[in-house]
């Protein structure tokens, strides 16, 4: 399982087929190089009370269970450890899994996937601790914001976003996206927003991070179940899959890519 994103910026083009019928869409967002550990101070231990014991695991009853699993590619082999947040009504063999250390949601054919291996479920309880909401703050889903990280030198990086909602099982978590690297990301945000780390932009800075709001009555059509095709500048074409739409923003969507664990992150326009 790849670690860190090392995608070149590219000019994007995603296709979705209707009645054999091809409708360009418009992609907001900007391709680059980060890592999917932000160096944060977290260790995993707040996530879980600890507990040796393991369980057979069952496809239908992984919904906020503990597991952990091998993950084997090129040759390498890696210890996973994570929550299972949600399976998807879309592709039922996928799941979306928050692991230990690393701040992207990833998107995994648990049962499927070659890749991995010895998968357990573990007698561990997601240790889910009440949300402090400071006074007179604003709701933070569907806000652009502003959020800091720390780099490996003790420099701060600003990272320019939207909060798209709140995590389900890991409730006192947000999935937020950024304009820099549009995939799933999912964070402790009002204990950033107290330390300082985190900012809600005013609307005269988040015009061009917010997709624009449905006009009164304008129901579009869902995309999901849809699948798209990605052509890059050089030719390159991946292929993917529409798996859901932000109820706070409908014209955002989440893609999966068949050769990628990572969840994308879209703003999905019909053009002509």
């Amino acid at each position: 399982m790849p670690i860190t994103s090392a995608r070149s910026r590219v000019t994007e083009k995603l296709y979705w087929d209707v009645l054999n019928l091809q409708h360009q869409l418009r992609i907001v967002g900007i391709y680059g190089n980060m890592s999917k550990k932000r160096g944060r101070k977290r260790s995993s231990g707040e996530l879980s009370e600890s507990s040796a014991s393991t369980m057979t695991p069952d496809p239908d009853n992984l919904l906020g269970r503990r597991i952990q699993h091998t993950w084997r590619e090129k040759g390498d082999v890696t210890k996973w450890k994570g929550t299972v947040l949600e399976r998807l009504t879309v592709n039922n063999a996928l799941y979306m899994v928050k692991y230990d250390g690393f701040d992207c949601v990833y998107g995994i054919e648990l049962f499927k996937d070659n890749r991995v291996a010895g998968l357990q479920v573990l007698a561990e309880k997601v240790v889910n601790n009440k949300i402090r909401v400071p006074p007179g703050a604003e709701e933070l889903v569907g806000r652009a914001v502003e959020h800091v990280f720390e780099k490996e030198d003790g420099g701060k990086n600003e990272w320019r976003g939207m909060v798209l909602s709140r995590a389900p099982i890991m409730t006192h978590w947000y999935y937020i996206t950024y304009e820099k690297d549009p995939v799933l990301y999912m964070y402790q945000l009002w204990d950033d927003y107290m330390e300082g780390d985190l900012r809600v932009l005013p609307e005269s800075e988040n015009k061009h991070l917010l997709p624009a709001d449905r006009k009164p009555g304008e129901e579009p059509e869902s995309l999901v179940g849809k699948q798209v095709e990605y052509v890059t500048d050089n030719g390159l074409k991946r292929t993917g899959l529409v798996i859901y739409q932000v109820p706070a923003k409908p014209t955002v969507y989440y893609i999966k890519y068949d050769d990628d664990v990572h969840i994308h992150v879209y703003d999905l326009v019909k053009t002509t």
